[in-house]
């Protein structure tokens, strides 16, 4: 009797929140969560995490590095909604109140590997200059109360916003049964796996 052919595929990401560029501010910290479709779920690992505060650098390039790990794991049946990976990062005001400074959101990258990406961060803007001053003075600043609406889309054609920093991350991607269910995201399993081939010409 053949045995059953696998019914989901999973989808393994690690890596890390590196690093960011906030060129205007310092301590900040970083949270982070995953969105995703109604197909999938996660089976092992976090979800969502929440980093140390971290100062500039004392180089030229005064960069904020986090080096906050990520390590989930998800099952699906279909790529409809693949994960998204949704990034807030705060610190304090002049007040010393927590204040938002910078959202972003990036696709968990398609094919397996190592991969990096920056993601360009932005802040939500105050309608009107009285609005401005008063969460301004009142500690209180534009934000969002879900920051998962950051992957969705819907309604943000409403919201102003202004750029502001970057954020890059590393994933270490690998997938399993997607080429099984028909699937394909890249390379099959045994290209890379024994390392580049020699030049024509040189001795084997």
């Amino acid at each position: 009797m053949a045995a059953a052919g696998p019914s989901v595929f999973l989808l393994m990401v690690s890596g890390q929140v590196e690093s960011a560029q906030f060129p205007e501010y310092d301590d900040l910290y970083c949270k982070y969560c995953f969105v995703y479709g109604h197909d999938w779920a996660p089976t092992t690992g976090l979800e969502e995490g929440i980093s140390q505060i971290t100062s500039k650098s004392r180089d030229v390039q005064q960069a904020l590095v986090w080096n906050f790990p990520i390590d989930v794991t998800f099952k699906s049946t279909n790529p409809f909604g693949w994960p998204q990976i949704v990034l807030s990062v705060y610190g304090p005001d002049v007040f010393g109140n927590d204040v938002v400074r910078g959202y972003g959101a990036v696709h968990v990258p398609f094919s397996p590997g190592r991969h990096k990406r920056t993601i360009p961060m932005f802040v939500p803007e105050s309608t009107s200059k009285l609005q401005k001053f008063t969460s301004w003075f009142m500690g209180r600043r534009p934000e969002y109360t879900d920051p998962k609406v950051v992957a969705q889309g819907e309604g943000r054609e409403v919201t102003r916003v202004r750029s502001q920093g970057f954020v890059t991350l590393l994933f270490n991607v690998v997938t399993k049964d997607m080429r099984k269910l028909g699937y394909d995201t890249g390379p099959s399993d045994t290209q890379g796996v024994l390392g580049p081939s020699l030049p024509q010409g040189l001795p084997q």
